[in-house]
């Protein structure tokens, strides 16, 4: 298949790849510095989309006709829900849509066929913000996030139930993907945070102190696994690949 990362590309080699007899798409991790408990890094949720990524640019060269390059991620989004936290960076939601539109016009114009924008920070604005930018960019540009229904209800049993910022489901995750990024030790120790996110922020409730997140992490992290990782992983990419063949008009 070659080489996955754009920016590993010389000039040269991805002027060989956009000329070659298969169409090219570009999926862009993104995701947010912001704190993710005690256990895992600020940089969580581009970890969870750079696996996403790259597993799904496995299957979409699997099931053809395309090639699939990861661009550079896009790693600060809207993270107001973490104010108050060290390491909560949070961007204006207009200047983030701005900016990820600039990065699909500059992909699109090289001649990448289309962009998927694989976005893991489910704060509900930065969910907006990067849909916005499909607007006028219709079967060039999707948008894979695990919010959208039918995505979300292929996942795990924690992520249904809104208690899953930083607990079971993303800490499965990244134990499998970048097991050096979490801090073994603590993560064994915390206790369950039964918070749902979804449901206080229905309610209102829109930061991490309101909502009793006094760790900045909700669900179970100790309970979590590199097996359910993989598992997860795999759905986060199948979701990708769908997103994709959808909006290209391709057979799932």
């Amino acid at each position: 298949m070659g080489e996955k990362f754009m920016a590993r590309h010389t000039t040269a080699s991805l002027y060989t790849l956009l000329g070659g007899k298969r169409p090219v798409i570009a999926l862009v991790p993104i995701g947010s510095t912001e704190p993710h408990g005690p256990h895992l890094g600020l940089g969580t949720d581009v970890v969870i989309s750079a696996a996403a990524c790259v597993r799904a640019c496995e299957l979409l060269e699997k099931k053809g006709p395309l090639t699939a390059v990861i661009a550079p991620a896009v790693s600060y989004g809207v993270t107001d829900c973490a104010v108050g936290f060290p390491g909560a960076v949070t961007i204006p939601a207009e200047v983030l849509t701005a900016y990820v539109a600039a990065i699909c016009d500059g992909l699109l114009a090289q001649g990448l066929r289309h962009v998927c924008l694989v976005n893991n920070h489910l704060e509900p604005a930065q969910d907006a913000a990067i849909r916005a930018v499909v607007a006028g960019r219709e079967g060039k540009v999707s948008v894979a996030c695990p919010l959208t229904r039918k995505w979300a209800k292929t996942l795990s049993a924690e992520f249904k139930s809104g208690a899953c910022h930083a607990g079971q489901y993303e800490t499965s995750i990244v134990m499998a993907a970048a097991p050096e990024l979490v801090d073994e030790q603590m993560r064994t120790t915390l206790q369950p945070v039964p918070v749902s996110l979804s449901e206080k922020l229905k309610a209102g409730i829109n930061t991490f102190t309101a909502m009793g997140m006094e760790l900045a992490y909700a669900g179970d992290p100790a309970s979590a696994s590199v097996a359910e990782g993989e598992q997860l992983i795999q759905r986060l990419a199948e979701m990708v690949v769908g997103e994709v063949r959808e909006s290209l008009g391709l057979p799932a």
